[in-house]
């Protein structure tokens, strides 16, 4: 039978309404935020809907609490049977406000609130906000702070990608990856604990360097643990990558073609697995990566299997760098001598007046960058992660917006999975990877 498509937009609406039993509530309704939502749910024509009750659309919450979704996604979704026509993610359902929490405190304050961003990879967040804030004051740091914050980058990078390995894994049904995956990540712990005093929250960075430096101990872990992990991946990958299922339930799965990455925003894996070698490293260098051989991976097809296989390989690429750094460890300060800018060490803080004076100045009110805006910007384990400030002169930024790949990337799951099945939505989201610690800000 068929039917006007605006009288099936109103029928799908009035489902949605729950009891709106009278005109002033209707309209009390139609400014809500959650209608704004339903609205572009049911946005998409379709001239046929037929009496049967199987035949009609159905609207399906997916989230904000089924463990697919990683965590705190809300997917609103627009069903034909098992084919998404119509996908909506909604980000706001841990109400962080961390914008504007900088806002109201020391930039020295925020660096452990970073930590909290994609908190699997805190120790990324703990130098892209360093940079940024260095940028803004105008300062730089010494060789040896370079160092260690690019060597920390990319283990952070290659914690983060067994997570999403082991995540997305599981989210097609290959539970066992996740445990394993765990295992490997727990080592990279180990090692973080012992130089950075802890294992997840690191809070590592400093204005002007890093907070502590590595020690012998830790650069030997480290060498163990690289000699060992390549065998250990390849053993991760022969129990899935030529598995009939995985295989079917990922590739040629919801393609996103290269210009609708681009057009999309899609930054990091998810752009460059869609054929576009986009790399902040290699594109806009910065710390140490001008100076180091590694390859940017894309692959071409765009589909769910290539986002996962740039992270699988990228793994092997920070490893590369991981070693050419421990080949050359350089020597000197961790932190600059900035006394307007960088904390001072506690024994110079303990035994000179001027230390002790700066000391005070920048706990009590802050370093105070000229009056301007900045952007910096690196290449996050998810994508790009930059940090706006609008400095004002004072202590604590007037402005501060942070570009956070997971918000951004998650812009591309509705090109993604309409169109497909309702199952590859897990998929979908999984080829992402995102963190919603970091989209909802």
């Amino acid at each position: 039978m068929e039917k006007n498509p605006t009288d099936t937009k109103s029928k799908i609406y009035d489902r949605l309404a729950f009891n709106v039993k009278t005109k002033e509530h209707r309209d009390g309704l139609l400014k809500s935020r959650h209608d704004k939502i339903f609205r572009e749910l049911v946005n998409k024509d379709t001239s046929l809907i037929l009496e049967d009750p199987l035949e009609n659309d159905l609207v399906l919450n997916m989230g904000p609490q089924h463990p697919a979704t990683h965590g705190v996604l809300r997917v609103l979704l627009r069903l034909d049977g098992e084919t998404v026509i119509k996908a909506i993610p909604e980000l706001g359902y841990l109400h962080r406000g961390y914008e504007k929490i900088a806002e109201n405190m020391t930039y020295h304050e925020f660096i452990p609130h970073t930590d909290r961003l994609d908190y699997l990879s805190p120790l990324s967040n703990n130098t892209a906000i360093a940079l940024a804030i260095e940028k803004a004051l105008g300062i730089d740091t010494p060789q040896k702070a370079k160092w260690i914050r690019t060597l920390v980058s990319e283990l952070a990078r290659i914690s983060s990608h067994l997570m999403a390995m082991g995540s997305t894994c599981m989210d097609v049904g290959a539970v066992t990856l996740l445990l394993w995956t765990f295992v490997e990540r727990e080592k990279l712990y180990d090692i973080f604990e012992i130089f950075t005093g802890a294992r997840f929250t690191t809070s590592y960075t400093r204005i002007g360097g890093v907070a502590n430096d590595i020690d012998d101990k830790s650069i030997s872990m480290i060498k163990e643990w690289a000699a060992q992990f390549p065998k250990e991946l390849d053993y991760f990958g022969r129990l899935v990558h030529k598995n009939k299922i995985f295989v079917d339930r990922t590739a040629g799965v919801c393609v996103v073609s290269a210009e609708q990455a681009i057009d999309l925003g899609l930054t990091g894996p998810t752009l460059r697995g869609s054929g576009v070698p986009r790399d902040l490293r290699k594109d806009e260098p910065y710390l140490l990566y001008d100076q180091l051989d590694f390859n940017v991976i894309s692959y071409p097809e765009g589909d769910v299997w290539a986002r996962y296989m740039v992270r699988i390989d990228e793994m092997l690429e920070s490893l590369k760098i991981v070693n050419q750094l421990l080949e050359n460890i350089p020597s000197g300060p961790i932190i600059a001598n900035e006394p307007k800018a960088a904390l001072p060490r506690k024994k110079e803080v303990y035994t000179k007046m001027e230390d002790l004076i700066n000391d005070f100045m920048l706990i009590n009110f802050g370093a105070e960058p000229e009056p301007g805006e900045t952007y910096t910007a690196i290449e996050a384990p998810k994508g790009e992660l930059g940090f706006f400030i609008v400095s004002d002169g004072k202590g604590e930024p007037w402005k501060m917006k942070i570009r956070s790949p997971s918000s951004g990337n998650l812009q591309g799951l509705p090109a993604m999975v309409e169109g497909s099945m309702i199952a590859d939505v897990v998929a979908a989201i999984g080829s992402i990877d995102p963190v919603m610690g970091e989209a909802d800000k």
